[in-house]
């Protein structure tokens, strides 16, 4: 087996520990389809068999089918790195069966439940320009966990006390308290730690162990500049909370920063890899333009783009602006 098909399917095609969340193919839904896949392709290097119920999708031969799986076993083992989204996997089918029917390409997809072609958006490249008028400042973020983002526009990010920025306006007590609870660490005595952590929260402030390394680190809400993604209990809610974590799960954040609002969350644009997350939110249907704070003529296209394609909450022929959604509930109605 591969080294790319040893590793993905070492890592994705373990059974998650919460039945819930598991799959039709026995995993977590988030990566179903990726590890379903890989899973299939390792089963028909060692034994040349496609998978059962593969003919209810597809209409060509079981012939042409183990024609298909070769290719996509020789692509999959070259891609470096292998594909860990089902967009990636997706592009990666596409790519590489290019020169057969759509239908059965289509058919495959479906049978793994990745993107169709249709639903793939294509993101623009390159970094933001760093003069963009109204920015205040810039953070670098250390790595995102899934727990801190609230929903579908807003996220809690941790920026490092060594960052130059953050250095200069850290408040002596915040600083004496982590001392002081690296030494009742040391000593044991952890009651005295959790209460010197719970005033460094207090102060806007945690100590995170990363790569266990503990590290002094200023929280921020960030409310994501320019658009608003339904809300948790709205239809698309789950599924645009569910995106964006995707997005920022265990990556370094650059964050650029032009307002704060009136609950206190710093509003900024967030960029991941390369990524603009709010173009990958809007492209996929789980955002709305917010034209009443944000007149940026790409977030309006972006988002026209979604209406034509129908996807996400666009699939619907009316769906309900979270705005007026959290109007309505504001007025008792």
């Amino acid at each position: 087996m591969g080294n790319a098909l040893t590793f993905l399917y070492g890592h994705c095609c373990k059974p998650a520990g919460d039945s819930d969340s598991l799959g039709p193919h026995g995993v977590s839904a988030a990566n179903v389809g990726v590890s379903a896949l890989a899973h299939d392709l390792y089963h028909y290097e060692i034994t040349s068999q496609v998978p059962e119920g593969l003919d209810n999708h597809v209409k060509s031969s079981k012939k042409a089918q183990a024609n298909w799986y070769k290719k996509l076993y020789e692509a999959w083992r070259e891609a470096k790195p292998p594909p860990k989204t089902p967009e990636e996997a997706s592009r990666l089918v596409i790519q590489t069966l290019k020169r057969h029917q759509k239908a059965d390409v289509e058919g495959l997809l479906a049978f793994y439940d990745l993107p169709l072609p249709h639903t793939l958006v294509e993101l623009s490249a390159g970094l933001p320009n760093p003069r963009s008028e109204g920015l205040k400042f810039e953070l670098h973020t250390l790595p995102v966990d899934a727990k801190a983002v609230a929903d579908g526009d807003t996220v809690t990010v941790y920026v490092s006390t060594m960052d130059p920025r953050e250095s200069l306006s850290l408040p002596p007590e915040v600083q004496i308290a982590a001392d002081e609870r690296t030494r009742a660490r040391a000593e044991k005595d952890y009651a005295k730690a959790d209460a010197l952590q719970k005033k460094i929260v207090d102060l806007g402030y945690r100590v995170l162990n990363i790569e266990n390394e503990e590290i002094l680190c200023r929280k921020y809400r960030i409310r994501l500049r320019g658009i608003d993604a339904p809300e948790s209990s709205m239809p698309y809610g789950k599924e645009a909370k569910e995106e964006i974590t995707k997005l920022v799960q265990g990556k370094c954040l650059r964050v650029l920063v032009y307002d704060k609002d009136r609950y206190g969350r710093i509003v900024g644009d967030i960029y991941c890899n390369g990524t603009f997350v709010q173009e990958s939110m809007l492209k996929k249907g789980l955002a709305w333009h917010y034209k009443a704070y944000d007149q940026r003529p790409e977030l309006e296209k972006w988002e026209k783009e979604a209406r034509a394609k129908r996807v996400g909450l666009w699939a619907s022929s009316n769906p309900e602006m979270p705005w007026e959604w959290r109007k309505d509930r504001r007025e008792g109605r």
